[in-house]
């Protein structure tokens, strides 16, 4: 079972580190060339550069009000549920189709709804009461 994934490309777990500015701040994000590919196959998608969807992922994220102390996990998880959202169906394959144009509310609430429901493999945990 274990050779499909240690037979693949060791390319694929290379760190790569890329330089930008999020809000105006120089910094860097290091991550394996999996992702980064991923995260070019996503701005794609609305023709943006990488550059360009992680300063809008880094300010989105501010705004909701997340912690984006590790910002660089931050970035897997969205590769992942990306990739888990294509092969779901709830995010069209089509990458013609801009995900400016994908309905996420409605994502967010069938989630929400599986969550919640009986023999959902995903646990929901929550901090102790205070």
């Amino acid at each position: 079972m274990c050779q499909l994934f240690v037979g693949a490309d060791p390319a694929l777990w290379e760190n790569e580190t890329r330089s930008l500015r999020l809000e105006g701040m120089a910094t860097s994000v290091r991550l394996e060339a999996f992702f980064w590919s991923v995260l070019e196959d996503i701005g794609a998608r609305d023709q943006l550069t990488v550059s360009q969807l992680l300063q809008r992922l880094y300010r989105e994220s501010l705004d909701e009000g997340h912690d984006l102390d590790n910002f660089a996990s931050f970035l897997r998880v969205c590769c992942g549920r990306y990739l888990a959202l294509q092969l779901s169906g709830d995010l069209p394959a089509d990458v013609g189709i801009a995900l400016r144009d994908v309905d996420a509310a409605a994502i967010l609430a069938r989630e929400n709804r599986l969550r919640g429901a009986p023999g959902h493999r995903h646990r929901q945990t929550a901090l102790p009461a205070q």
